[in-house]
Formats: C-alpha cells, sequence, structure tokens
C-alpha cells in the first residue's frame, strides 16, 4: 500500500504521524511511504532522517495526497485539506467529529474511509490509541494550571505544591479515565489536596486503591458536592469522555461564578466540545480567556507542547494499527473487533453509533 504523512496544519501543531523508525517498519513489510515537506521538523526529524528510513519526501501537500490511499495525520483535516478528499482513501487520524461536524459532512461526501484514534478499542474495552496523548494532556493540565495560577499572570498566586505553614492548594478533577489519572498523578505529586469526580464507582474505587492518599476525595458525580469544591478549589481540570460523543456539560456558567476570582480551568475535554459550559477552544499562541474573573485554557493540541515525546508515543501506540491497516486494508477491521469500532465514517454513511447520536443531534 502507499501510505502518505502530510505535515499537520493546525496552529502550533508539531507532532507527526509517524516518526522514521515507525516508517521503516512499514517499509520492511513490502510499502512505500511518502512523506511531506518539513513535516517531522517539529518533532525533531528531519527529511533526511526519513529518507534515511526509506521514505519518498515529497514537496508539497496535493501531491501527497493524491499519490498516497492511506493517510495519517495527527489530528482532524482542516478546511483546507477538505479538497484533497476522495472515493476510497483511507484516512487514520484523530478525527472528534462530534465537534466538527463540517468535517464529517465532507468526508461524507467525498465517501472517504474515516477511521479515528480516538474509538479504537482494545480486548478490554479501553481506547488503546487515545491513551498516550490523554496521559499527556492529563499530565501537562496540571502542569500548565499551575502556572497559570502565579500572580503575576494575574491570578490567585497560590502554588500548588504542600508547603510548611500555607495550605496546599486545592484541585478539582472531573472525570477518572486515562486523562483524570494522569493529572491525578501530578497533582497528588506536588502535594496538592485533589477531590476527583466520576460517576463510575467502581472506577474511584480502582483509584483509590492505586493512591491511598489521605490528600484524594473521589466523589460519584454530583452537582450539589461539586458546587462546594468549586468554592473553595483553586484549579479545575476537565477530563470527561464518552467516545465519539460530545462531552456533557457538567459546569454550568452558575457553577463556574462560584470559582474564587484568579482561579484557573483547564479542560481537557475541548475536543469533544467541552465540558464546562463557559469554555471555547484557544491556541498556544493565546491559550487563555478571562471570563468574570475565572482564567480557562482549552487548546485541543495541547500535547503538541512536548510534540517529540508525543509523537514517538503516538507512534507506538498506532503502529501495530497502521500496519495491519497497510497489509490488509478496511478487511483488518474485519479481522479485528476493537479496530473496527475506530471505523466512524464508510461509504459515505457515519457507521459509529456515538458519532452518529451526536451529530444527528447537532442536525447534520
Amino acid at each position: 500500500m502507499i501510505i502518505g504523512i502530510p505535515k499537520e496544519i493546525k496552529a502550533q501543531e508539531y507532532r507527526v504521524a509517524l516518526t522514521p523508525s515507525g516508517v521503516a517498519q512499514l517499509l520492511k513489510q513490502g510499502h512505500r511511504v511518502f512523506v511531506e515537506k518539513s513535516a517531522g521538523l517539529g518533532s525533531g526529524f528531519s527529511d533526511n532522517d526519513y529518507r534515511h528510513h526509506g521514505a519518498v519526501v515529497l514537496p508539497d501537500a496535493k501531491k501527497l495526497w493524491a499519490t498516497a490511499e492511506l493517510i495519517l495525520k495527527v489530528k482532524e483535516p482542516l478546511p483546507k485539506e477538505y479538497a484533497y478528499f476522495r472515493p476510497r482513501l483511507i484516512l487514520f487520524t484523530y478525527l472528534h467529529l462530534a465537534s466538527v461536524p463540517e468535517l464529517a459532512k465532507a468526508l461524507m461526501k467525498k465517501k472517504v474511509e474515516a477511521i479515528g484514534y480516538e474509538t479504537v478499542v482494545d480486548s478490554g474495552g479501553a481506547l488503546p490509541l487515545l491513551r498516550p496523548m490523554s496521559q499527556v494532556a492529563g499530565k501537562l493540565a496540571v502542569m500548565l494550571g499551575a502556572d497559570f495560577l502565579r500572580k503575576d499572570r494575574g491570578n490567585k498566586g497560590v502554588l500548588l505544591s504542600s508547603l510548611a505553614g500555607a495550605r496546599s492548594g486545592r484541585v478539582i478533577i472531573l472525570g477518572a479515565g486515562n486523562v483524570g489519572q494522569a493529572a491525578l498523578q501530578i497533582a497528588l505529586g506536588l502535594g496538592s489536596q485533589v477531590t476527583l469526580f466520576d460517576k463510575d464507582e467502581k472506577k474511584l474505587e480502582q483509584v483509590r486503591k492505586l493512591y491511598p492518599s489521605s490528600s484524594l476525595q473521589t466523589h460519584p458525580f454530583n452537582s450539589q458536592i461539586l458546587e462546594q469544591e468549586l468554592k473553595i478549589s483553586d484549579l479545575l481540570i476537565g477530563a470527561v469522555l464518552i467516545p465519539g460523543a460530545r462531552a456533557p456539560k457538567l459546569v454550568t456558567r452558575h457553577m463556574v461564578a462560584l470559582m474564587e476570582k484568579g482561579s484557573v480551568i483547564v479542560d481537557v475535554s475541548i475536543d469533544q466540545g467541552a465540558c464546562v459550559e463557559t469554555m471555547k477552544a484557544t491556541t498556544h499562541a493565546k491559550p487563555v480567556f478571562d471570563y468574570k474573573g475565572i482564567l480557562h485554557y482549552a487548546v485541543p493540541n495541547m500535547p503538541s507542547l512536548v510534540s517529540r515525546s508525543s509523537t514517538e508515543a503516538l507512534t507506538a501506540a498506532t503502529l501495530p494499527y497502521v500496519l495491519k491497516l497497510a497489509d490488509h486494508g478496511l478487511e483488518a477491521l474485519k479481522q479485528d473487533v476493537g479496530f473496527a469500532k475506530g471505523l466512524q465514517i464508510n461509504a459515505g454513511e457515519i457507521v459509529h453509533e456515538g458519532v452518529k447520536g451526536s451529530l444527528t443531534r447537532r442536525s447534520l
């Protein structure tokens, strides 16, 4: 199969879909790989690195998309790339179609076979291709939140870490999945007081066993308890995920207004529409905005901040699936029920129930 790796064009997106060593694995199995010029530079990989491992470097995106049978990306295609779509082209990337219905329409119109990393499941029902980037985003959420709490940024001037003679920072995490647990690990490591909410009591019980700390409180989601916690919190992290669907608005405008001025919200679920009602997507160039004294951060591609590590982790997770696709095409999905869950658009129709439900509600 002919595989194409374009350069990401989303603002401040420095990741690339495969490392040069990942490309080498595809070459070993007899496939051809084309990489757009400068695609890997943001992650520290030169064009010569890809050439050394057998890839052909093409000068522009148009030729690459036209040549490839399988396109590998990191982020969802942007409107500028819709013109490259064509029937039976296989696209494998993070799609998050619930929050970009116009992309879903374009993929359907051109009958692109669209597979989303974020809905592939493994034998245990987990999300193996979402996990590495979720872990990066969760860890970064606490680090970034701690940074934006600084007084010179106009905020509380609270140190999340424990400190003799001063109260520890207070962190709320909504969701005990990959993002939430990664954020929890960092927040507890700093010495913060953490309150974790999730609708699944079994998941909360597992977390308590993993982190038997007096600094951790867990609660099944309850809006009244959440309101009380918000009044005394410094940092709120949104880590809610319903695979393929829009994130529920768990934090209302009223709840945000309860927070102390100078507090910070980092909503990692912005890819799926955000779980905080007052949130809107931001960029690395302008990552935050102020809403009534509460700083909001919602950059959809947070892992791009650590692009080298993110690209390496993403390649490690996706490469086994990429090799299956390259070897067998869409037949690979018939051999792996969990992989088949990644297929979101097929022959011009939305085939993933979670995506279909979300987009139907948005009158696609």
